[in-house]
This record gives structure tokens, C-alpha cells and sequence, in this order.
């Protein structure tokens, strides 16, 4: 019984160090984001660290509540509203972090998709040979 709850314990510390590691690298696009994309301002790494943190969160808590309440306009533009609601998001978290700004809406589209990007590449990085595609 030991042995199975060192297992599990060991499993649990990997899956952690997995999550700090894609938040350190989303910290590092959303830097890389404000050198690329014209309109997108992050001040330090802690602040893109703070913005990896809330975007994350926001992106778990609120944003399948609105996909979930704009899914007749979603369905209507094959999707692409859901651009429109990852702008508004980041522009949300804008709104009330320090040190990370966005100018407008399309500059905010734009760091959504760059970090859809960015996030595309951690997962593909991070995947473990034994998992499976969803």
C-alpha cells in the first residue's frame, strides 16, 4: 500500500512541475507577444507570469460559460465568434492586471491566437509518449 501512494505521490509532483512548465512558457510567449504584436505592452516577467496565471484561470472559469451562452452566433460563424470572445477576455484581463496592457480589439484577437499558438507548441512539447491526441 506504501509503495502505491509513493507511486501516486511521485505521478502528482510530475503532473505539478508539468503545469508550472506550461505557465512559465505562456509567461515567455505573452513576453514574446508584446515584441511581435504592435499594441501589446508586458512590463516584466512577473507581470506576464501574473497574466499567465489569470488567463489561465479566466480561460477554466468564465470562458466555457460563454461559449456555452453565445453557441446559436457561434454555430452561425463556424466558430469564428469565439475569436471575438478570446479577444474580449484578454482585453478583461487587461483591464485589471498591472504592467500587461493591450490598445484595442484586434491587437487582443491577435495575442489570443498567438498564444493559441504558443500553447499548441507547450502541449506538443510536454505530451507524454503514453498520451493520446483528445
Amino acid at each position: 500500500m506504501l509503495n502505491v501512494l509513493k507511486w501516486s505521490s511521485q505521478i502528482n509532483h510530475y503532473k505539478f512541475m508539468k503545469l508550472i512548465l506550461r505557465l512559465l512558457l505562456n509567461a515567455l510567449f505573452l513576453l514574446l507577444a508584446s515584441y511581435v504584436i504592435v499594441g501589446v505592452s508586458v512590463n516584466s516577467f512577473y507581470a506576464a507570469l501574473i497574466t499567465a496565471i489569470v488567463l489561465g484561470l479566466i480561460n477554466a472559469l468564465i470562458r466555457p460559460v460563454l461559449i456555452l451562452l453565445t453557441l446559436p452566433i457561434n454555430i452561425l460563424t463556424l466558430g469564428l465568434f469565439t475569436l471575438v470572445i478570446n479577444g474580449l477576455l484578454v482585453m478583461f484581463v487587461a483591464s485589471f492586471v498591472k504592467g500587461f496592457s493591450v490598445a484595442g480589439f484586434w491587437p487582443a484577437v491577435l495575442l489570443s491566437i498567438f498564444l493559441w499558438f504558443g500553447s499548441l507548441l507547450t502541449n506538443s512539447l510536454l505530451k507524454d509518449s503514453g498520451e493520446t491526441d483528445r
